[in-house]
């Protein structure tokens, strides 16, 4: 029977909502955090830390914790390229390295229970270790060659690994990888019925009788279902299944939010404020943007897909139009500002949910629920999921969870 586990990412310990919900949920009988050493460059992991340290004993034993290696990002990443190491990396992008290299592995360990403040976690997973994948395809390797050497990079990894349970700082490990989900044929798909076969060997050279390979991680919701097949060849092989992105799901090549929102109430009165102290010439820029941000709240995809083109796109827009405006007003005008985009956050949010309702019509047909709701009862009906990761930033996030909870 499935329940919930606390997903970490994008938490941070320097935002105090983040760590109230964190708190709650564990006191509210949440007995699985999923984190990874990349989530905020290391800001997840010391928020678990923080929380863990505040509980009360009973509670804190009864928590378990999952956390990954694999990604070379942030603080990590520039490390990195001053002092390069000498062991295996993709360089995947200008901003993104990853390696599953064994060196790599105990370094990150060390790190991540230091953030942690533990000497010992539940389970640590190999995160994405088809960036291999990724590089191979680009540079045209032939197949057997690729997945061959994949074998081989995972195998010393697991070795890595076991030398971790031995040295008693985890109790198992495993993989999380977005291949899990993908269909056999896809270049991506990285096979999982040999894993076993590869723990076991590396158990064998260390002299352990039986390895400790224990939980695989893959995206699993109603839209993308083909990583139920992995999930059950891992139940029949006594494994455990965490499913991630329940909410975020991918179809066709799009993304799509699993969720719908009401109409946020203030976003006129704060675009109409907005509008009106940047009707002058000064501020005719920013009158312009705004504008058009209205006349295309309707037209994302999906509400990540308004986080990036804020990020890329209205942000700089912004900084640009305000370059010239006096100081002595600047305070009050980035206030209005501020408060207009969470509104129009929420507005996209809300557009976007009614478009889901209308291209998702037949899967959501009976759904009479919010579609969070029935996106999230389907896991829980599925048999081969342990534990379903939400993402839960907020207290109120963790009481509309706790409500679900088995």
């Amino acid at each position: 029977m499935s329940t919930f586990a606390f997903g970490t990412y994008r938490v941070t310990d320097q935002n105090p909502l983040h760590i109230e919900a964190l708190k709650e949920a564990i006191e509210g009988g949440i007995d699985l955090i999923d984190t990874s050493t990349n989530y905020t460059d290391g800001g997840a992991e010391r928020a678990i830390g923080y929380v863990l340290d505040r509980v009360e004993d009973e509670i804190r034993s009864k928590v378990k914790i999952v956390s990954k290696y694999g990604y070379i990002q942030g603080s990590n990443l520039a490390a990195f390229k001053e002092n390069p190491a000498d062991y295996e990396v993709v360089e995947f992008s200008e901003s993104c390295y990853h390696s599953i290299a064994k060196e790599f592995l105990h370094e990150q360990l060390s790190l991540s229970l230091q953030r942690m403040n533990q000497t010992k976690i539940d389970c640590y997973l190999i995160h994405n270790p088809e960036y291999f994948l990724y590089d191979a395809i680009d540079k045209e390797m032939p197949r057997d060659a690729m997945l061959d050497t994949m074998y081989e990079r995972l195998y010393e990894a697991f070795v890595g690994l076991e030398e971790e349970v031995q040295n008693g700082r985890i109790s198992s490990y495993g993989i999380s990888s977005n291949s899990f989900a993908k269909k056999s044929n896809e270049p991506e798909f990285l096979p999982y019925e040999d894993l076993l076969t590869l723990a076991q060997k590396a158990a064998d050279s260390l002299g352990v009788s039986k390895h400790s390979f224990s939980t695989i991680e893959l995206p699993i919701n109603m839209l993308e279902r083909e990583g139920l097949k992995c999930a059950k060849w891992a139940k029949k092989n006594g494994l455990r299944v965490l499913s991630n992105r329940p909410l975020n799901a991918q179809m066709n090549g799009l993304m799509f939010r699993l969720a719908e929102y009401e109409r946020p109430r203030d976003y006129e009165y704060y675009l109409n404020e907005l509008l009106e102290i940047s009707d002058n010439d000064q501020l005719r820029p920013l009158y312009n943007l705004i504008e058009q941000m209205d006349m295309n709240k309707h037209k994302f995809g999906w509400i990540g897909e308004y986080d990036t083109f804020l990020a890329t796109q209205i942000m700089p827009h912004i900084r640009k139009a305000l370059e010239k405006i006096d100081k002595s007003v600047l305070d009050d005008l980035l206030r209005l500002i501020e408060l207009f985009l969470n509104e129009y956050r929420q507005i996209v949010a809300y557009e976007c949910s009614l478009r889901l309702r209308t291209e998702l019509k037949d899967l959501l047909k009976g759904c009479d629920k919010k579609i969070q709701e029935c996106a999230l009862e389907f896991l829980l009906s599925q048999d081969e999921i342990d534990y379903i990761i939400v993402g839960m930033r907020k207290p109120s996030y963790v009481q509309e969870i706790l409500t679900l909870k088995r």
